[in-house]
């Protein structure tokens, strides 16, 4: 099965530099690295065509013009990029247990998407690990918050990986899916702009077309680096779209990655 590791990021260069390496450091690689890229203008371009340079595998930068948070757009030009079967999203500020891929592959069921967890970082510890220290990270370590998640027990994975219809927690920071399963959907809606609830809607038209939640515990583990919180402005407008895909029971959108 080919797998393709999607990564959204936008101007956050030194985060994406530890993401990348921690992608390139896995105990099974995906097969191609599609950097999302929301209009970065900060040298992001020139770390990935270095990286790219010397990568195993293809790493694809997948670049739009940044015309304010666009991230719905950006994971669909890098869905539309994909050649995998299956498809593991994350965020640029995620630095990946080196059996992330190789555990969400392990887990992959046809029929359902896979949410996965995540440790989040705290403000000083993520500051050591941009400014090039490695202090291990285990269940003990200081400033974590979510310290459950740095567990790894692919056979309690197995046995507590639960289905569910319900839309909280939905996060593409640690997310999965089948890529036949996101093209007929439409993927993501590019009528969301501004931070907020697209990857909640996209998980709605998944489960209205059938497809179901797979919640991963004790596998595919993830840390969060600590970053300010999102400007919000637009999230009443993209909540009425979620609301409205929910009580329509809509299972595609006009804007996504064919138009129309």
């Amino acid at each position: 099965m080919q797998v393709s590791l999607i990564v959204t990021t936008y101007n956050w260069k030194a985060a994406l530099a530890l993401v990348l390496a921690s992608a390139l450091d896995q105990s099974r690689l995906p097969d191609e690295i599609i950097v999302a890229d929301d209009g970065s203008s900060d040298g992001t371009g020139q770390l990935i065509a270095e990286l790219a340079a010397t990568a195993p595998i293809p790493l694809i930068h997948a670049w739009q013009e940044d015309l304010g948070f666009r991230a719905a757009r950006a994971r669909n030009l890098a869905i539309a990029a994909s050649r995998g079967d299956y498809l593991l999203m994350i965020d640029g500020d995620m630095l990946l247990e080196p059996h992330f891929v190789a555990d969400h592959l392990s887990l992959a069921r046809p029929g359902f998407f896979s949410q996965g967890s995540r440790v989040i970082l705290d403000e000083e510890l993520s500051g050591r690990l941009l400014g090039g220290e490695s202090p291990a990270i285990n269940f003990f370590t200081p400033g974590l918050g979510n310290r459950k998640n740095t567990l790894r027990a692919p056979w309690l994975a197995r046995l507590l990986s639960e289905a569910s219809a319900d839309l909280y927690g939905i996060r593409t920071c640690n997310f999965a899916l089948w890529r036949k399963d996101a093209l007929a959907v439409n993927g993501f809606d590019e009528d969301f702009t501004g931070w907020g609830r697209e990857d909640s809607e996209f998980a709605a038209r998944l489960i209205n077309s059938g497809i179901r939640r797979q919640n991963l515990r004790f596998a595919a583990l993830a840390r969060h680096l600590h970053h300010p919180i999102q400007e919000r402005a637009g999230l009443g407008v993209n909540d009425l779209i979620l609301a409205r895909t929910i009580e329509e029971k809509r299972r595609w959108c006009v804007n996504g990655i064919q138009k129309g």
